[in-house]
């Protein structure tokens, strides 16, 4: 696999060519991912479309180290999702509503607000590369 730039966007070439979606992952979260402890991700402002049964990379610290198949999808206000979410979800978990939005003020700006829709995406791993020691 290779990194390519497309646009202002990074994509991954898978080895017939045709090109993956990525989504990116902030380093801390890796090890999360890659244990299982992580099985969802949450995203806001989604222009690349995301569909259940898509094959993405995942990237960290600007290197792909696993990829996965979304396998379900719902959407929900940021200002709407509760701790219950968090766990049902598999994902990693926040002290506060305020600690949450803050959180993803720091990944997408001030545009976040509690009424911002977030794309709440369950995935599988379906390859994974060693972890950076």
């Amino acid at each position: 696999m290779t990194l390519v730039l497309v646009g202002a966007e990074k994509s991954i070439r898978n080895a017939t060519g045709s090109s993956m979606k990525t989504l990116k992952f902030a380093p801390n979260l890796v090890p999360l991912v890659m244990s299982g402890e992580k099985t969802s991700t949450w995203r806001m402002f989604d222009e690349k479309g995301f569909q259940v049964g898509d094959h993405v990379s995942f990237v960290g610290g600007g290197e792909e180290f696993a990829q996965a198949e979304i396998i379900s999808l719902r959407e929900k206000r940021l200002g709407d999702i509760t701790s219950e979410d968090e766990i049902s979800d598999g994902h990693e978990r926040f002290g506060s509503d305020e600690e949450r939005l803050e959180t993803y003020r720091g990944y997408y700006g001030d545009r976040v607000t509690p009424d911002t829709m977030v794309k709440m995406m369950t995935f599988r791993l379906t390859s994974g590369h060693e972890l950076h020691k």
